[in-house]
């Protein structure tokens, strides 16, 4: 993908409508997958779905109150859902209003006549009416508070569709960004052993600074066997497997020691691959609970803005994203995130 910047008139607000002036923004690896064309996307869009930013304006019967009913004004620092959707249909009914109909996605959309601004790599930015948006009622670092709205809403929403992980062994593959919020969540919420995997030995390490009680490198499980031995001697089951990886050879590695009555969690496959193997008899036999989720819900980003509230301080979240970009430096951030892998790359928009 090409970058390009260009000026546009910021359009008279419709009903509904909020505009905010985009404070930060950082890039997500789906942003980096568009960018290098391993992921295809509605082109020419704006890129950008983690985002905060100030409120400028209100349209007409724009919302006035956030998802927590805390009063909306002008020039307050919010955050906001990556969709908007309708809330009276059947699927937002459900809980799950980022598949519900007319869905818009912030950072996804295609650039036409009569849509604009709607990514985080700009100035401005318009939110949509039924955007879910949070005050935050604390004072938080502005890179800590754009990933929010994906990787901390995500991770909220992997831990609740896993139920109640108190006092449980939970196993959480692939440590970027979206694992080692999930093990400082567990933590958070109980978990007995929170056991980190994945293949990068630095990232394993500052998983511990986020709470894991144990972790292990691919390299040293790469069969059932070795893996099995592993839990033996750590006298570990596993209780709930969190898949942050999206790698079939992990997920199948990992599930095959997933104890009965366990619960497995998929978020991570979210591109083509190949399938996974699994034995329907297996699955009935252990009692296995299997579940997948995309994006997250309104309660999730209520939890993850609340979570960040309480526990920002306590995690070295601010050190896992690379600042010093704006506008006018954007492709050497991406390049940058291409080249150096970190956990999250800033754009400061102010």
């Amino acid at each position: 993908m090409k970058l390009q910047i260009s000026e546009v008139e910021i359009p008279a607000l419709t009903e509904g409508e909020i505009l905010v002036r985009i404070s930060y923004t950082t890039l997500c690896k789906s942003d980096i997958l568009t960018y290098t064309g391993k992921r295809q996307e509605k082109n020419p869009t704006i890129l950008g779905h983690e985002i905060c930013g100030t409120i400028v304006a209100f349209g007409k019967n724009a919302p006035t109150l956030d998802g927590r009913n805390t009063k909306l004004e002008i020039g307050d620092l919010i955050t906001w859902a990556i969709f908007a959707s309708d809330p009276s249909d059947s699927m937002s009914m459900r809980g799950i209003p980022q598949k519900a109909a007319g869905l818009f996605k912030y950072g996804h959309e295609q650039i036409t006549d009569t849509n604009h601004l709607h990514g985080g790599l700009s100035e401005y930015i318009i939110l949509r009416p039924h955007t879910p948006i949070i005050k935050p009622l604390v004072n938080i670092p502005l890179p800590v508070l754009t990933i929010i709205n994906c990787a901390v809403a995500t991770a909220a929403g992997a831990i609740r569709i896993a139920e109640n992980i108190e006092g449980k062994n939970i196993l959480i593959a692939g440590t970027g960004m979206l694992g080692v919020i999930a093990c400082a969540m567990a933590k958070s919420k109980g978990a007995k052993n929170v056991i980190a995997v994945d293949i990068d030995q630095d990232r394993l390490s500052i998983s511990k600074l986020f709470g894991a009680t144990h972790t292990i490198h691919l390299d040293t499980i790469v069969s059932m066997q070795k893996f099995s031995n592993w839990l033996a001697i750590n006298k570990i089951s596993i209780d709930c497997f969190i898949d942050f990886s999206g790698e079939p050879t992990t997920i199948d590695l990992i599930l095959n020691q997933l104890s009965v009555g366990g619960m497995a969690v998929f978020i991570g496959s979210t591109y083509p691959q190949q399938n996974i193997t699994l034995n329907a008899e297996t699955i009935v036999r252990n009692i296995w609970t299997i579940k997948g989720l995309h994006n997250y819900n309104q309660q999730d980003l209520i939890e993850a803005v609340s979570f960040i509230e309480q526990e920002y301080q306590n995690y070295p979240l601010g050190t896992l994203i690379k600042g010093g970009f704006n506008l006018d430096s954007c492709a050497l951030a991406f390049e940058y995130a291409i080249k150096e892998h970190p956990y999250r790359v800033g754009i400061s928009l102010k």
